[in-house]
């Protein structure tokens, strides 16, 4: 058995672009940080777009799931998602996840309901191999950081550091290809090891 799910990875040019957004975002909240916050901040290496979480899976299934995927996305072609805002969920005064992502009005666009189609293809393929349907809709994002304790507090600092308002530009997210990652859970954080990737059309 593996612990894996199915994800689009950055390039490297993004990934040095979240290091510089950690950074900012590091030194505009420190004058508010106190000792009972605590900020798990996301490895810029580790950083990817979980398109869906399979959880435990049997090895066997790995193949068979690289066949299913291909199928579901043999038509769909490669899409951009520009990366222009700040987000917090489960809502910014009392974050437990800092988030980037698209505009509210790229996400009202064609270009969305682009990566929805991707999205719906996979939950597809996968339901033919009997993994769990999400239901929720998908909303493309990376996650930046993880609140570990004192989520009012950094609410507070976030609000001040005016970051949460700002349009932020920090490229594009190309959705080209959709790997198989496998998870493996240590002392210093999760290990990543990719298992097989699809490419989109175009």
């Amino acid at each position: 058995m593996i612990r894996a799910f199915l994800a689009v990875e950055l390039s490297e040019a993004l990934r040095a672009e979240m290091t510089s957004l950690q950074q900012e975002l590091t030194r505009r909240m420190e004058p508010e940080l106190t000792r009972g916050m605590r900020i798990a901040w996301a490895q810029p290496a580790s950083i990817h777009l979980t398109l869906k979480f399979l959880g435990d899976m049997d090895e066997q299934v790995i193949d068979p799931l690289r066949l299913a995927v291909e199928q579901a996305l043999g038509n769909q072609g490669a899409v951009m998602v520009p990366l222009e805002r700040l987000g917090a969920f489960p809502r910014p005064d009392h974050p437990r996840v800092l988030w980037v992502g698209p505009s509210e009005q790229w996400e009202r666009g064609a270009e969305a309901k682009r990566v929805a189609e991707i999205h719906g293809a996979i939950e597809q393929a996968c339901d033919g191999l009997s993994f769990l349907h999400d239901t929720r809709p998908f909303s493309p994002h990376l996650t930046v950081a993880r609140i570990k304790m004192g989520e009012g507090q950094v609410g507070l600092a976030l609000a001040k550091s005016g970051l949460l308002g700002l349009s932020l530009s920090l490229g594009q997210l190309a959705v080209q290809a959709v790997v198989l990652m496998q998870s493996e859970l240590t002392p210093t954080g999760s290990v990543y090891t990719k298992r097989w990737a699809v490419a989109l059309a175009g």
